[in-house]
């Protein structure tokens, strides 16, 4: 997307880290972004942000909002962090538990009949709310009001808030944003994530779950540690490697049905999502993070070292043993003006959000 820059994470002095170990990630962070590590954690002592994480779906804003409260906040996990998340489809999902408690379901009626400032009457959001009717679009201002109520149970702690309205023109958009920034004392910040959509489309199509446990892996970007080839129908399976699963090392991992179309079932949402985040990139008065998810073949040497660039796993069947190899290349996709690019592994995209936010907030 244009008005990305691409963000250097090379190390003057190379030194070689394993980013799936949490250990060896930790000492990573350190090495790539340590004196920025500890400005952030100074202002969180006595400070707190919010910030707006505006992503195509599946572009991995939780990722990199977990592993950075990882990374900044020793205590998260805990009902002592200092920096929380929330989704706001998860929030409107949650409401399928409220709604059936009589006692919460008053708070929320009361909360919203002091709060909502729409033109949908509430007895009709409440009607479609308790249906989940897909047929009803809830309203932007419904939205704005349990946003607000979120940020209130939450307290003083800085918040990455995942997901915003999806039915918003350029105006509403503007206003929507005018609205929520600044309703608590505190900065503010617009974290934008450049994704192509071939990575997104790559992630759903190679994805595969266990049968018997459910656990995830990819095909092509997280294999296990055992691999069957079918001779009859010249693909390659994973095994399931997950320690707790009955089945471990024995159960073929499966396609999800859907997933062989890729992004076709969501791929008006991904435009929609582009367009708000094109949108949010022209509103003024609000620091932006940029964050890419790809950097250009050509660009790669010269900005990242080896490790952060996403592994594509190849496997191969060995014939004369019988057995399948499993061999690794740098994942090649085109990003969305078809430049061929490297994906990125999510710590260095971090890396550029945590040095980023350090200017954003002016530390």
């Amino acid at each position: 997307m244009d008005g990305f820059p691409v963000f250097k994470t090379k190390s003057e002095v190379y030194k070689k880290f394993n980013l799936t170990d949490a250990k060896s990630r930790q000492e990573y962070f350190e090495y790539k972004c340590g004196e920025e590590i500890k400005k952030i954690r100074e202002f969180l002592k006595e400070n707190s942000f919010i910030a707006y994480f505006l992503g195509k779906k599946s572009s991995g804003k939780g990722t990199y909002s977990k592993m950075f409260a990882e990374v900044i906040d020793p205590s998260a996990g805990s009902g002592q962090a200092k920096v929380v998340s929330f989704s706001i489809g998860d929030m409107i999902r949650s409401f399928d538990a409220v709604l059936k408690d009589e006692v919460k379901k008053k708070e929320l009626v009361e909360f919203l009949q002091k709060n909502y400032r729409g033109y949908m009457p509430l007895d009709k959001i409440m009607e479609a709310l308790e249906r989940r009717s897909t047929k009803v679009l809830l309203p932007s201002e419904l939205i704005l009001a349990l946003a607000k109520r979120e940020i209130a149970k939450l307290g003083k702690k800085s918040i990455f808030i995942d997901g915003f309205p999806r039915d918003l023109d350029q105006i509403s958009y503007s206003l929507f944003f005018r609205d929520l920034i600044g309703y608590r004392d505190d900065p503010d910040v617009f974290i934008l994530i450049d994704v192509p959509t071939a990575v997104i489309d790559e992630r759903v199509k190679f994805r595969v779950i266990c049968p018997t446990c459910n656990t995830p892996r990819n095909l092509k970007l997280l294999s296990t540690k055992s691999v069957e080839f079918d001779k009859e129908t010249k693909k390659f399976h994973l095994l399931c490697d997950n320690a707790n699963c009955p089945d471990e090392g024995k159960a073929k991992m499966i396609t999800k049905e859907g997933d062989e179309l890729g992004i076709e079932p969501i791929r008006e949402r991904l435009n929609k999502d582009e367009m708000f985040i094109k949108q949010a990139l022209t509103l003024q008065g609000v620091p932006k993070v940029l964050l890419r998810n790809s950097i250009p073949v050509s660009g790669v040497k010269s900005a990242t070292d080896d490790y952060e660039i996403t592994p594509e796993y190849v496997y191969t069947f060995n014939e004369a043993e019988n057995k399948v190899e499993t061999s690794e290349k740098p994942w090649e996709v085109k990003d969305d003006q078809a430049v061929l690019s490297n994906s990125l592994m999510p710590p260095p995209v971090v890396v550029s959000l945590i040095k980023q936010l350090v200017k954003a907030l002016g530390l």
